[in-house]
């Protein structure tokens, strides 16, 4: 008896031990499994909701599946990380996507065969590399995911990409791709003048927010670039640009601070352009101080040409009707009337001027339908309009007749400007246009005429700039509108075709 008493004295510390190595165990295992299921919850794409049965499932194979020091190793690598590597190989071999496809290399792949499209080894060469970042941007965020994010290092961004070359050679279609597949709701694809206005209405509203400055005293110094990267960077984590192109002195100062604030916050940036990075805001006004920008976009967008030599708009397609006209035919401007009544007798509404809300100002169109609008070159590009009242054009109507375009000369090189801003908003926002023009299509923009009552002689006087040492000067010269109006044409001819004149129809298309 004696004996057995000692020896249960013996095992006593060891029994206690045991108990509070259990109690421990348990408790990590709680703790971290709750830090694994926080985690989950955050990475899972958030289109994918679980029912309370499924969610009890995953509680109980995880709960078995990891003991705590795997899990333990598992939720550091994910918090160093930034995103789970679970998540990312269970969507890998899921190869789930909307149109049934793995991801935008297989969906690209799936057109070829079926004839689609034709191959073409230099967007296919594209693809491959967005679709890797596809798949590298799986479950990642550039947002903190929990508490103990702040411990750990800051995950490095993956690299964007700025994909460049000719008009029609296909790459806002790779990019649309790649981010139709990309597998979460923090992305933003937009048109790079649309972006721009939406960064100006911030800096505005900002601006606006600041204490008024009191009477006798100096106001307080604000720059609120930053914040709005801030913003910018909430709400995206993937921003997607459709020609990226720098025109005006007024983005081209602030790009450089803003684009570095959204790097360093982990957004990652996938654009296209007609032009390489070299060669943004060519010949602009104080380009000087825009060129460290171009240092930035090249540190963090890897850049990849796409130019083989073919202008697919181009190519033959079927056509939609004759929807470009010459001013000499004959009964040229009845044939557009009849065209417009017939378009108009679908709509529920009379035609009527109708008058736009753009930031607070009245945009008067003196012809409208529904959603036809009937325009003159004058009403659209003669007044001083932008981006801005091209883009609630663009949401507004579906079909825009575009009456008496002139020859345009550098003496008409600010309409040529407006004209082109035009073509990219509608273009972007598949509204099918009617033209009629002085000259065909190819001809419209020439590089000569009579610059003796140029207004770029006034602006050179006013900015005390001498005219040899201006002429140089893209605002002067007008070749940045001779290079954007290729596109323009490109464009142009891609939207008389059927297959455009059909998907801009929205009376097929459910109302948001």
């Amino acid at each position: 008896m004696k004996s057995r008493l000692l020896n249960l004295m013996k095992l006593r510390p060891l029994l206690a031990k045991r108990r509070r190595t259990s109690v421990c165990c348990d408790f990590t295992n709680k703790v971290l499994l709750t830090i694994f299921e926080n985690k989950m919850a955050v990475r899972i794409p958030l289109s994918v909701t679980m029912s309370p049965s499924t969610s009890l499932g995953c509680r109980l194979f995880f709960k078995a599946k990891y003991s705590s020091t795997n899990l333990f190793v598992s939720v550091t690598e994910m918090c160093r990380r930034g995103y789970s590597g679970k998540a990312q190989q269970e969507a890998e071999e899921s190869g789930f996507s909307p149109a049934g496809f793995s991801g935008p290399l297989d969906h690209y792949s799936g057109l070829i065969r079926d004839g689609t499209l034709k191959e073409d080894e230099h967007q296919k060469a594209v693809m491959q590399t967005l679709d890797q970042l596809h798949k590298t941007l799986r479950g990642y965020s550039n947002t903190p995911t929990s508490l103990f994010s702040k411990f750990f290092t800051k995950p490095k961004p993956p690299i964007g990409y700025y994909i460049y070359g000719d008009v029609g050679t296909g790459k806002t279609m790779v990019m649309d791709m790649f981010y139709s597949y990309v597998e979460t709701e923090k992305k933003k694809r937009v048109h790079f003048h649309g972006f721009m206005l939406d960064v100006h209405k911030r800096i505005h509203r900002l601006k606006q927010s600041m204490p008024k400055r009191k009477a006798g005293k100096m106001a307080k110094s604000y720059d609120p670039i930053a914040p709005v990267a801030n913003e910018i960077s909430e709400e995206a984590c993937l921003l997607c640009f459709d020609e990226f192109q720098v025109t005006d002195i007024a983005d081209a100062m602030i790009l450089k601070q803003l684009f570095e604030n959204l790097f360093l916050k982990g957004v990652v940036v996938v654009a296209t352009s007609n032009r390489p990075p070299v060669d943004l805001y060519k010949n602009g006004l104080q380009r000087v101080n825009f060129v460290p920008f171009i240092a930035v976009l090249q540190k963090y967008c890897q850049t990849l040409r796409l130019d083989s030599g073919i202008d697919y708009r181009k190519r033959n397609r079927p056509s939609a009707g004759k929807l470009y006209f010459l001013s000499r035919e004959p009964d040229v401007e009845a044939t557009l009337d009849k065209m417009f009544d017939e378009l108009a007798f679908k709509q529920n509404d009379i035609t009527r001027p109708r008058v736009l809300n753009v930031n607070n100002r009245k945009v008067r169109l003196n012809k409208a339908c529904g959603t036809i609008a009937d325009c003159t070159f004058e009403e659209l590009c003669d007044r001083p309009l932008g981006a801005s009242d091209y883009l609630e054009m663009s949401r507004l109507f579906d079909t825009i007749f575009i009456r008496h375009i002139p020859l345009l000369t550098l003496n008409k090189k600010t309409q040529a400007r407006r004209l082109i801003t035009l073509v990219d908003a509608l273009y972007d926002h598949k509204v099918r246009v009617v033209i009629l023009a002085d000259h065909p299509l190819e001809d419209i923009f020439v590089h000569d005429g009579d610059h003796s009552h140029d207004e770029s002689h006034i602006l050179m006087d006013d900015l005390g700039l001498k005219r040899e040492d201006a002429s140089g000067l893209s605002i002067f010269s007008g070749e940045e509108e001779r290079f954007a109006f290729q596109r323009t044409v490109s464009r142009l001819t891609e939207m008389q075709t059927e297959e455009y004149w059909l998907e801009g129809d929205r009376s097929t298309k459910p109302q948001a």
